[in-house]
């Protein structure tokens, strides 16, 4: 029987999955299994074959994008029987670019306890190979399919000097380098592939080097990517060239005048009159 939470009250239990290797569930995510009510899972199929590895028998309900709001009230009739839940993804910790937010959202709401266990998840052993700069870093999930806002989205981060760390699809994941090297630079990238499974491989160098062996390339990926390291300086910019580059870059005015006052150690109160001096 798996420990109970906090004051033994009803509880969201959010279960991590293996993402390749089933040998990598826990002692304690089986635990958990067996002994709450009810799965809400993302696609019944795939966890009733893991339930099944396991031997383990229980009701699934399918939760998903497409309708985990609406599984709102499912969620908190369970709860309010008195009876705990468990809520799983296809692979890996729910909620890490996986479903199950709106369900962890609307149990705090009503006051019911959450428990997170440890477990699978692609990201972290990603960057522990990676050979990049382990911390900080930033995990920013899937970036836009669309190449004109995923460039975007990237010209956001350009500047940010902590590793980055993307999943992507195997379709796309040749667009996203060129749309990485042509915003970021031939940045010092790893990329992880099929982690903990049959043919996990993984691939470190610049991103013009890997992107020729990405061609075809099959299975779930991890991008890790150095962050900016470079000094900028901004002396050949005046104060308004330098609030209109960020606003050109997609900004609004207040946040571009927040960001230069940052780049210049200068008080945001000075800065503005700066900008608004051609105003009078």
């Amino acid at each position: 029987m798996s420990q109970k939470s906090y004051d033994n009250s009803p509880t969201l239990y959010l279960i991590p999955t293996p993402i390749g290797n089933l040998d990598d569930i826990t002692l304690r995510a089986i635990d958990t299994l067996k002994s709450v009510e009810v799965v809400f899972c993302e696609d019944t199929r795939i966890t009733r074959q893991l339930l099944n590895h396991l031997g383990i028998s229980k009701k699934l309900i399918a939760s998903h994008k497409f309708n985990e709001e609406m599984n709102s009230d499912k969620l908190l009739s369970f709860l309010n029987n008195g009876q705990d839940v468990g809520l799983v993804t296809d692979r890996g910790t729910p909620i890490i670019s996986d479903p199950g937010y709106e369900l962890v959202k609307v149990a705090i709401e009503n006051n019911y306890n959450v428990v997170s266990l440890p477990g699978p998840t692609a990201f972290v052993p990603a960057l522990t190979v990676s050979g990049l700069s382990p911390q900080p870093f930033l995990f920013y999930g899937f970036l836009n399919n669309k190449s004109s806002k995923r460039e975007k989205e990237l010209e956001s981060l350009k500047d940010y000097p902590y590793t980055m760390i993307f999943y992507e699809a195997p379709h796309r994941i040749v667009e996203t380098l060129e749309s990485m090297e042509n915003v970021l630079g031939n940045k010092n990238i790893c990329i992880s592939r099929e982690i903990s499974k049959k043919f996990e491989e993984v691939y470190r160098g610049k991103i013009s080097d890997i992107k020729s062996e990405m061609v075809d390339v099959k299975g779930e990926l991890v991008i890790v990517v150095e962050g900016n390291t470079e000094e900028k300086t901004y002396d050949n910019l005046s104060i308004i060239e330098h609030v209109n580059l960020y606003i050109m870059n997609g900004m609004d005015k207040k946040e571009a005048l927040k960001k230069v006052s940052k780049d210049r150690g200068m008080s945001k109160s000075d800065v503005y009159k700066e900008y608004h001096r051609g105003d009078v």
